[in-house]
């Protein structure tokens, strides 16, 4: 067997192909635009087959010449521009025990700051669950810092089971828990406002339905 290489078109030549048997036959590894190719170490790139065999060794098929199979393979490679973009690992800073992106440290020191030994009690170890607890507790307080006009039902709703989801976990939020009941009691009364004002239209419909009929 043998082998030429040219720019990035390779041709290999089986000679005494009838004589092979059934095993199996790999080129030479070539190099074409700083890669390599045909590795036999390497299965995972081409076609397990191709042509029939009956194909190859017909012999009005021009396959099979003189006993020899000629094979020609023409590579495009496609050239890199750039690098891929890969994020880069945000920095983590300790606070208090927590690692938290370097993005955070502001918020996160004026939470320990204000309310002094809230986290001093939590029973996760684990880095990341103690992060995950410390995000909710800062979105928590996020949140409730908004007007209560600002605030949906489903919002309290949400803080409330987030609230309960990190107390259970060993934080003293009484701050967080005493916002969230004013917050509360504010949308009541304005909820409250606009179920009187709905029970009125609904009233001045019945009478307006009695009149018509």
């Amino acid at each position: 067997m043998g082998n030429h290489q040219a720019d990035k078109k390779f041709t290999w030549v089986i000679k005494n192909y009838n004589s092979l048997g059934s095993g199996s036959v790999y080129s030479d590894t070539f190099k074409a635009e700083a890669v390599y190719w045909f590795d036999e170490k390497d299965t995972t790139h081409g076609f397990e087959s191709m042509f029939l065999l009956s194909e190859i060794q017909s012999s009005d098929k021009g396959f099979l010449v003189n006993g020899e199979v000629k094979i020609v393979a023409e590579v495009d490679v496609l050239e890199v521009i750039g690098e891929l973009d890969v994020p880069e690992e945000p920095e983590r800073i300790d606070i208090n025990g927590f690692q938290v992106p370097a993005s955070q440290v502001e918020s996160m020191n004026s939470l320990f700051e204000k309310y002094r030994g809230f986290a001093s009690k939590i029973f996760p170890k684990n880095q990341h669950l103690r992060k995950t607890f410390l995000d909710v507790v800062l979105s928590m307080t996020e949140i409730l810092c908004k007007s209560p006009e600002e605030l949906s039902s489903g919002d309290l709703a949400e803080a409330y089971s987030a609230l309960r989801f990190v107390t259970k976990a060993g934080f003293k939020l009484d701050w967080l828990e005493k916002k969230l009941k004013e917050t509360g009691k504010s949308r009541l009364q304005e909820i409250e406002e606009d179920l009187k004002d709905l029970k009125v239209k609904c009233a001045d419909m019945d009478a307006l339905l009695d009149f018509l009929r």
